[in-house]
């Protein structure tokens, strides 16, 4: 066998390609039943290593095919084409609290694969390969502009597709945990949508007298999309997550400025006091903390915040009153944002107003709160910092299981893409305007 194992050949096609796209793993040369361990690691951006690993057994022409053959244990089990990327997890002896984020889109993420004699579970640094290669994973395609924008007072990031243009445009706000993120505006727009990436919480964006941004921030960043030469003015969305997704209702609704074309909120709710600023807005959570939980592990449950729905409805948003389309992507296992309830009551709400087949629910049970582009590895609970005054370090739960989750990922990236391509490059009737 020592000469055999000199001679396994290992393939990753495309090694080459976006984060969101799948790839092929084939072993072979080896013997008939012969037992290998496919193993994947991975280095972050912050230095922390990660591995994902799988079981399997060779079959008669001395194969294995990680889309088609079963995983016998490891960190995922079955037919699963992409586990080495959802279920990548922090390598024995990481801090805890870990959640993978690309950071810096300029540069790929590098996953190296290799393959084990034998199923092994650990000691891996130890051991030699049979065979590896690297594979390249991409939020951003050949030809995608990244440019960034202070303009007006802005902290964001503006993403262009590749091609001559004018593009759909999108503006793309993440939640509470504040910091400019890029990366899934990075892949929107490598799939042919300009988007902006904001940043409207952390400290260096808030005023000089230490308030929050007001809707007025929200407002200049919708005109630097509409006036950028490069999108085209008529179609524009946005997409919220979280907290995001209550600045993205709110905008939708009561603001004159913005003129949108669809809204994607993805585990939010439109539950807040609808006169209020961003800050008093936080200032409302924050005033009912006493009603977090904690789980046996000591992991904040912060759902209870916003349960149950009220009735005043000087504390929801007007959902019945939207005119353009909306998707709404719920983990029916978050733990952190009562999306799944929200979700109910925007649908009752639009039904009184007559406007409900404007909305769209996307509803995953065993899905928990980060639902984020495809094969993002999975975090059930993660560390995060609370926007203070003062800053804290806590460990929240998003809640979710492993296997549903990734597929509630894949599903809604895919069903998301869908809903913004016929929203933002058909033409829409006027009812929706």
């Amino acid at each position: 066998m020592d000469r055999k194992q000199c001679c396994v050949k290992l393939s990753v096609q495309p090694s080459r390609g976006l984060m969101d796209e799948k790839f092929l793993v084939l072993v072979q040369s080896v013997l008939p039943g012969f037992q290998l361990t496919v193993y994947a690691s991975y280095r972050c951006d912050d230095g922390h290593s990660w591995e994902a690993f799988a079981h399997y057994t060779a079959n008669a022409s001395g194969t294995v095919n990680v889309s088609e053959d079963h995983s016998l244990g490891g960190t995922y089990c079955g037919v699963e084409p992409m586990g080495l990327m959802w279920s990548l997890r922090p390598v024995p002896g990481s801090k805890p609290g870990l959640r993978m984020r690309k950071m810096n889109v300029l540069t790929p993420m590098e996953v190296t694969i290799s393959v084990y004699r034998g199923h092994l579970t650990e000691g891996f640094v130890d051991q030699v390969p049979l065979a590896a290669v690297v594979v390249e994973r991409w939020y951003m395609a050949p030809g995608v502009r990244r440019v960034p924008v202070t303009e007006g007072g802005l902290t964001a990031t503006l993403f262009l597709p590749s091609g001559p243009g004018p593009f759909p445009g999108l503006l793309d706000l993440w939640g509470g945990g504040g910091k400019l993120v890029e990366y899934r505006a990075a892949l929107l727009a490598s799939h042919g949508i300009a988007s902006l990436a904001l940043d409207y919480l952390t400290p260096q964006i808030t005023k000089e007298n230490g308030k929050m941004v007001d809707n007025n921030y929200f407002e200049a960043a919708y005109r630097f999309l509409e006036q950028h030469p490069q999108v085209i003015d008529s179609r524009i969305g946005i997409l919220g997550l979280s907290f995001g997704t209550s600045i993205a209702l709110k905008m939708a609704v009561y603001s004159q400025v913005f003129k949108l074309r669809c809204v994607v909120c993805i585990s939010g709710s439109h539950v807040q006091p609808i006169e209020g600023s961003v800050e008093q807005i936080m200032t409302s959570f924050h005033n009912n903390v006493d009603k977090t939980r904690f789980n046996e592990e000591q992991q904040v449950i912060w759902r209870d915040l916003l349960l149950p729905i009220p009735t005043d409805p000087s504390l929801k948003v007007e959902v019945g009153r939207l005119r353009c389309p909306l998707l709404m992507v719920v983990g029916e296992d978050d733990q952190n944002w009562p999306a799944h309830e929200s979700a109910v009551d925007v649908k009752e709400m639009m039904q009184r107003a007559g406007n409900d087949h404007l909305l769209t629910v996307l509803s995953y049970p065993s899905a928990g709160h980060l639902i984020e582009p495809p094969f993002t590895p999975f975090a059930r609970a993660s560390s995060y910092k609370i926007l203070g005054p003062p800053l804290q370090m806590v460990m929240v739960l998003w809640g979710g299981e492993t296997v549903a989750h990734s597929r509630a990922q894949e599903d809604a990236w895919r069903k998301t893409l869908v809903f913004l391509r016929e929203n933002l490059y058909r033409a829409t009737s006027s009812s929706h305007l």
